[in-house]
């Protein structure tokens, strides 16, 4: 359940946080900021949803994710394909947020 909740924060956060930057550096119509907003209140409305005792870890841990689906963002949506060191940060992150919220706690 947790990664399908991170899974759609990060498609909330990056789609919110592009029609920002549609808005102010595609010269998009100001009306893209409407479902920005809406994106980025979801975004935070789903990492609530995550099981983790401390906001902070489950944060931590999403950052991992935030990583990886941006650069699916910038393969799928922008059409910019992620190098291999692209990737290899990617995977290192997500070990890294994997550990962080699902390692054992003393």
């Amino acid at each position: 359940m947790t990664l399908a909740v991170y899974a759609a924060a990060a498609l909330a956060e990056i789609g919110g946080c592009f029609a920002f930057w549609a808005w102010a550096r595609l010269g998009r119509s100001a009306l893209w900021l409407l479902p920005g907003l809406v994106a980025l209140a979801l975004f935070a409305g789903l990492l609530t949803r995550v099981e983790s005792a401390a906001a902070g870890r489950a944060y931590a841990a999403y950052g991992g994710v935030y990583i990886a689906a941006s650069l699916l963002w910038l393969w799928l949506v922008e059409g910019a394909r992620p190098d291999r060191w692209d990737l290899s940060g990617a995977a290192i992150c997500l070990a890294g947020a994997a550990l962080i919220l699902y390692g054992p706690r003393g």
